[in-house]
């Protein structure tokens, strides 16, 4: 059986007595087995970077970024092999990886502009004959934990700023499906990146810790489940790193009485159950203002939701595929259970799925449930699988007061023709990405990403400009040449830019 190591200074290594199976969520079969890393071997891929960081420090910022041009080049060329790793150990379609893919390539061409991101600023004669200017300086060492729900993508989110920056990285992946982003690491030494500067450690809590507690590491960034990022900020702050850690979401989305029904239906479909609800932006509640909107919102997703076909990674003929694993299966089964059991009305029921030849894949169908409440414990959680709740209100303010109650602030949208509405709404909420008729509103990578609430702990947000103040310390200098022959005497009193 294949076994999935780490990728430690330049070179994959299996090295580890403890492993764990991954499985094919499609067959529900154990399709390899990967190494989970000890506290030495994270230990060994932190002093890999250390030792790196002095020369990559000083590589200008324009050689750099050349590694990152090379790098998006060998992404594009290998976009298929890349896929299909994806689909094998996530159980995504094609078309689902590659769009991962592509928002996860973005974020390379963004970084390819450093040396545009790191000039600082400059100017001249703050006072008579004094300069002043400030510059972005790498931090040294920095680490990146990330989810199993997007194996190429957010981490493509993470190191190539940090790396662009000057810094050194080590990756903790999730462990259910590491090959792709195992994969993708040892590309950047195809690209030219010298050997310690991108490590890559695959493992469980175990490595976690040491990357959290480890001195040397001096900055963290996670995406997760709130629970763990909470953890994971408050570890990493008491052990004094930067820390940014993206917690859970329960994105809602607005149907106005006015909306482009037919519009907000098809948009509905693939934000609600692209990639089996698998995404922190996933839309999981519809909230329907008014009887006639939630009718007419009901009746057309349960005609449209007949055409669904979830099914295996290797059919691009299927809209969205498994979950990742048997126990998530049943996780989101049991949500559905509750609803019900609460007084909600499952219209489109998807807990027992028929896919011939794939009956023991982890797949859940495109499950609708109508007559929620902010009470139900279906409403609170973040299920993350292919599940839409429908909730009716009375009015719009009455949808975003219940948006604002909830713990979490991620993302939003509302369905509707009426700019005044929209203006309001975008103005008001207190959500952290807004879309306006646009279901998933993820920032483009010159943009940052981040929620409000429980659903983002740290001051920055992940990629785009906030990831150039993240990834660096600014280093502010003044100077003065005095002229010959003439110096300034004793000052005492505070110096002002006079």
């Amino acid at each position: 059986m294949t076994t999935v190591g780490h990728f430690i200074n330049g070179q994959l290594t299996t090295d580890g007595e403890r492993t764990q199976d991954v499985y094919n969520p499609s067959t529900g079969a154990v399709s390899k087995q990967v190494v989970l890393a000890s506290k030495a071997t994270v230990e060994e891929a932190i002093a890999a970077a250390q030792a790196a960081f002095p020369a990559w420090r000083n590589t200008p910022a324009i050689k750099r970024a050349r590694v990152m041009f090379k790098f998006k080049d060998l992404l594009e060329q290998n976009a298929d092999k890349i896929c299909q790793m994806i689909g094998e150990e996530h159980g995504k379609i094609s078309h689902d990886a590659a769009g991962e893919l592509q928002r996860g390539i973005e974020n390379v061409e963004y970084a390819c502009g450093a040396p545009e991101l790191l000039k600082g600023e400059h100017s001249k004669n703050v006072a008579a004959d004094v300069d002043s200017w400030s510059e972005f300086q790498p931090l040294g060492v920095v680490a990146g934990i990330t989810p199993f729900n997007f194996p190429a993508m957010v981490p493509l989110w993470m190191y190539p700023m940090a790396i662009v920056c000057g810094n050194c990285f080590i990756l903790k992946p999730s462990e259910r499906d590491p090959s792709s982003t195992l994969y993708i690491a040892s590309l950047l030494k195809e690209a030219g990146l010298p050997d310690g500067v991108m490590n890559v450690v695959n493992g469980d809590k175990e490595a976690v810790d040491t990357l959290l507690h480890d001195e040397h590491i001096k900055a963290v960034s996670f995406v997760g489940s709130t629970p763990i990022a909470e953890y994971i900020y408050a570890t990493a702050s008491a052990n004094g790193k930067r820390c940014q850690a993206l917690g859970g979401a329960k994105n809602h989305a607005i149907v106005m009485p006015d909306a482009d029904m037919d519009n907000a239906v098809n948009q509905l479909l693939g934000a609600a159950f692209g990639s089996s609800g698998e995404r922190c932006m996933a839309l999981s509640v519809a909230v329907a203002v008014g009887d006639a909107a939630g009718d007419a919102l009901v009746s057309k997703m349960t005609a449209a939701m007949k055409a669904l076909k979830v099914g295996p990674f290797n059919d691009s003929n299927n809209d969205f595929g498994p979950v990742i694993t048997q126990q998530h299966q049943q996780k989101v089964v049991g949500y559905i259970d509750s609803a019900e059991q609460q007084g909600a009305t499952i219209v489109v029921d998807g807990r027992k799925p028929e896919i011939a030849g794939h009956e023991k894949g982890f797949f859940v169908g495109g499950t609708l449930i109508d007559g929620v409440t902010a009470e139900m414990e279906s409403y609170k959680a973040e299920i993350f699988g292919p599940v839409l709740q429908v909730i009716r209100v009375d009015s719009m303010q009455a949808a975003m007061d219940l948006i604002d109650a909830h713990e979490y602030g991620n993302g939003t949208c509302i369905f509707t023709r009426d700019g005044e509405a929209a203006r309001y709404f975008s103005d008001n909420i207190q959500v952290g990405m807004v879309g306006i008729n646009i279901p998933l509103p993820v920032p483009v990578a010159y943009h940052s990403f981040g929620g409000w609430k429980r659903s983002l702990f740290g001051d920055l947000h992940a990629y785009g400009p906030d990831a150039v103040r993240f990834y660096t310390k600014r280093k502010t200098i003044t100077q003065r040449w005095p002229s010959a022959g003439v110096r300034e005497g004793v000052l005492f009193s505070m110096p002002t830019m006079s």
